[in-house]
């Protein structure tokens, strides 16, 4: 028996506003994560272990940002002659073409292009999240189920539950949908990995388009989804794993300290599943005399003089003799000098915390943006902001 085509979509371009200062010059999807990886690596490793070598990724906001890191598709097992990884930015020339306005207006621009690929299922996958999960099981789950959409859920959190797709479900029948609700009914939330049956569903997405018009599509939650349960053809693929959004800084830097565990909700290493990534060049990490490192990540690269607590650092971080790390996420030449204190914070790429500045505290995550200088002495308070250091 032959194996079900497959073809995923990895959705790489929405604005990713709610990361705030990390999403102004890159895409959502290219922000690191776990000192060396990017955000992207999780969808497209899920898809090599699943043994799926047919992806698509929708790029729109700072394409070039993630198309840096996708390169040919190697690392993932993309770079095929025939197949493989595909870019699908904007364009046009039809009467199909123009600026994406959500998911489902995605799908819907692309019709042509899905119809063509002919495949059996369609698989949509965010790229703001982080886990595992064999996307190939789901398929197979959902061609034996009649279902015109298979959603994948997860259980979270009810004072979080309103950020999300809630769904009401009996057995594996998914009997109620609300997107983002304001008063949850359960919480039971879509984990944005839905498997769609390709030709019904654009059918029907061609319909909404003649009742809504093409920006009334929105995103799938908007109106796709709603229609597909109300008819009775939407089913539920419940997941157990660890399984985290973090699309806002606060979930980015609790998810960092999820990993910084003795046991983290995913081993990155697996010999069975590891994370994939593009690879850069870094020496060893140099741990220097004097230097405390406590419960933290240190990529290749850095240099470490001063003490770290509880945080993670990315390929070509310093923090000199005298400063202070603590509980948090210091991004790719970040650099924290002598008698410096950092707490609770994120440092975007090549941030510089002058000597003896104080930056975050107890309270909010604070977040400073990319090359931004901390003058020395100067202090940012916790859940305070500094932009972007603008280039002459």
């Amino acid at each position: 028996m032959a194996l079900p085509r497959i073809l995923v979509l990895v959705l790489a371009g929405g604005a990713g506003g709610r990361l705030e200062l990390l999403t102004d010059q890159r895409a959502k999807p290219a922000v690191p994560f776990a000192g060396v990886y990017r955000l992207v690596d999780f969808p497209l490793s899920n898809c090599q272990h699943s043994g799926i070598s047919d992806v698509w990724v929708s790029v729109q906001y700072h394409p070039t940002s993630l198309s840096d890191h996708l390169a040919n598709g190697r690392p993932w097992d993309l770079d095929r002659t025939s197949g493989g990884l595909m870019m699908l930015p904007p364009y046009q020339g039809t009467d199909r073409g123009g600026w994406v306005s959500g998911t489902a207006n995605l799908l819907w621009r692309q019709a042509d292009l899905i119809r063509e690929y002919d495949a059996d299922a369609l698989v949509v996958v965010s790229s703001d999240a982080v886990y595992k999960l064999d996307y190939r099981d789901v398929v197979d789950t959902h061609l034996g189920s009649g279902a015109e959409v298979t959603m994948v859920t997860t259980e979270v959190a009810a004072d979080d539950a309103s950020r999300y797709g809630i769904v009401q479900v009996d057995g594996e029948r998914v009997t109620d949908y609300a997107y983002k609700p304001d008063e949850p009914a359960t919480t039971t939330a879509t984990n944005e990995v839905f498997v769609f049956t390709p030709g019904a569903t654009l059918d029907r997405l061609d319909g909404l388009d003649d009742e809504l018009g093409e920006d009334g599509l929105e995103d799938l939650g908007s109106h796709l989804l709603p229609a597909q349960t109300r008819e009775g053809l939407a089913r539920a693929y419940s997941f157990g794993g660890y399984w985290r959004d973090v699309g806002t800084v606060p979930a980015y830097w609790q998810a960092h300290r999820d990993f910084l565990a003795a046991e983290p909700p995913i081993d990155l290493d697996d010999p069975a599943w590891p994370l994939h990534t593009r690879g850069g060049r870094h020496s060893a990490a140099r741990i220097l005399p004097g230097a405390v490192v406590d419960e933290s990540l240190v990529s290749g690269g850095t240099r470490v003089a001063g003490e770290v607590r509880g945080s993670v650092l990315s390929p070509g971080v310093v923090v000199e003799k005298g400063a202070t790390v603590v509980d948090s996420v210091l991004l790719p030449g970040a650099h924290v000098r002598a008698g410096a204190r950092v707490v609770r914070s994120v440092l975007d790429d090549g941030v510089e915390v002058g000597e003896r500045a104080v930056v975050g505290g107890d309270g909010d995550v604070t977040l400073i943006g990319r090359r931004a200088r901390v003058d020395a002495g100067s202090e940012i308070l916790a859940g305070g902001r500094l932009p972007e250091l603008e280039q002459d």
